[in-house]
């Protein structure tokens, strides 16, 4: 993939100083998710490994609404006539999105508005990071809609956001969860306006790529992988990793600019 020039066929891209905003764009449905969009966003993620170039990602919705999950009529209906492996490739598929999301080493900010829900909810959860507005409507629905909660990482990721009990309300109950609720739950790491939403999230994107890029790629990785590691463990693999980190020349930059007390500019190498 060359970020300046990709032109993704279900989805939206924009890239510029380091900065790609996918944006997901069926707004007369509110965003829904084709098996074709599904299947191209996470071959571009997985894309996203080899494109250096893009410092962080942000993630948002055309016309007001973030993502109403899956189509009804284009995934929900032909989902109720397949046989088991058919499903199982559908849902393994929608599980290596979230994992090549978590799995990207840039970070990825879900810029949400209004309507999120479903695999909406799983894409906003899958992100690192959160900005909302206070009209965003948050449910994880599969619950009402006859399925389990355990979606696409629901039931490891989401508790682990906020809260265990909190996740099994969501989860059992598929009920929608208020921006001001999500906020306070630490769902959102921020609430804005709608019309500030995606200067912020562009903010938030420019600090990430103005910053050390290969240590914020280590970051990632080690949020992730700590999840299955005792203290001991996770104590170690953080000495190899910064020990690699102060091998770069970021690292070398760092500490010529504060001998020389400017603020660092950082090249990602």
């Amino acid at each position: 993939m060359t970020p300046a020039t990709h032109e993704p066929e279900h989805f939206l891209w924009s890239f510029a100083d380091g900065i790609g905003t996918v944006t997901l764009n069926r707004p007369e449905k509110k965003n829904p998710l084709t098996f074709e969009s599904y299947a191209e966003l996470r071959g571009f993620f997985r894309a996203l490994v080899y494109s250096p170039e893009v410092k962080a990602i942000v993630l948002t919705g055309a016309g007001g609404n973030f993502c109403s999950g899956g189509d009804v009529r284009e995934i929900i209906g032909p989902l109720t006539e397949m046989d088991m492996p058919e499903l199982l490739e559908f849902t393994r598929m929608t599980g290596d999105l979230v994992k090549a999301i978590r799995h990207c080493p840039q970070p990825v900010i879900a810029a949400v508005d209004g309507v999120c829900v479903g695999a909406g909810a799983i894409l906003a959860m899958a992100s690192d990071m959160r900005i909302a507005t206070p009209e965003a409507k948050t449910a994880f629905l599969f619950n009402r809609v006859g399925l389990a909660g355990c979606d696409m990482g629901a039931c490891a990721i989401l508790p682990r956001i906020i809260g265990q009990g909190r996740a099994s309300e969501l989860l059992f109950f598929g009920r929608s969860m208020s921006a001001e609720e999500g906020e306070r739950w630490g769902f959102w790491n921020a609430l804005v306006s709608a019309d500030d939403l995606m200067a912020e999230a562009g903010k938030w994107a420019a600090r990430i790529a103005a910053g050390p890029t290969f240590a914020n790629g280590i970051t990632k990785t080690q949020l992730n992988a700590e999840w299955d590691m005792g203290i001991d463990q996770a104590i170690e693999a953080e000495a190899q990793a910064q020990a690699i980190c102060m091998q770069t020349e970021d690292f070398r930059r760092a500490y010529r600019a504060f001998i020389a007390k400017e603020k660092p500019v950082f090249e990602g190498n």
